[in-house]
């Protein structure tokens, strides 16, 4: 099985981040496409590779999966060996239902600080009412999640799985924005910024040439 993924900029780009990290972390190889987005030719190239037009989407012999957590399952169906949801039910039951929460969630933390991957960090204006609301609720699951199924481990359920890859990017952004959080989410954020796939990821993100001046609060 060859397995052929299609990311976005390394600088922006946090719905790649997501696949991306989770095959690293997993040493699943791998082909990687970067095409860079919102530029003259971005859409032709992302529609030549997948009928959605959009980033990530993945590739797999036949078979073409496009939206971040559908290519997470489709790879913890495709590697049944690996854990890559926890394997106590309770446990994936829950990192599952936080996966889809982060998926479709949190709109207003992602407008107001949108991800910059190779950003100093730096505060910007307070976040609005809803804004502190969804940085709440995201630090509330995260230690909901650490007490009742972490003690194996840093990350959510112990080791790292498919949660902390859709998470991943909002290390990003509290850690890019100084967003105030607790001091158990602070524990977290350093185990993912550790990773050695993470900070390859950043690196990457910092050598790109491209600029795109929306992101760049």
């Amino acid at each position: 099985m060859t397995l052929s993924l299609l990311v976005g900029n390394k600088a922006y780009s946090s719905w790649s981040l997501r696949p991306w990290l989770l095959l690293k972390q997993f040493e699943i190889p791998f082909e990687e496409t970067v095409v860079p987005l919102y530029g003259p030719e971005s859409k032709e190239r992302l529609l030549a590779f997948s009928p959605a037009g959009k980033v990530p989407a993945l590739r797999s012999d036949d078979v073409i999966v496009w939206d971040s957590l559908a290519i997470i399952e489709f790879i913890a169906e495709r590697f049944p060996d690996l854990a890559i949801w926890p394997r106590d039910p309770a446990a994936r039951a829950l990192a599952r239902s936080l996966a889809a929460e982060m998926h479709s969630g949190f709109t207003s933390m992602r407008s107001e600080f949108p991800t910059n991957f190779r950003r100093a960090p730096r505060p910007i204006a307070p976040p609005s009412r809803e804004a502190a609301a969804d940085i709440a609720r995201i630090d509330a699951a995260w230690r909901d999640a650490r007490a009742r199924f972490g003690s194996e481990g840093p990350f959510l359920f112990g080791a790292f799985s498919a949660a902390d890859a859709m998470f991943a990017p909002v290390v990003c952004r509290f850690t890019t924005y100084v967003l105030e959080v607790s001091s158990q989410a602070q524990d977290y954020m350093h185990a993912i910024l550790a990773l050695p796939s993470y900070q390859a990821w950043l690196s990457e993100g910092r050598g790109e040439p491209w600029v795109l001046e929306k992101f760049e609060k």
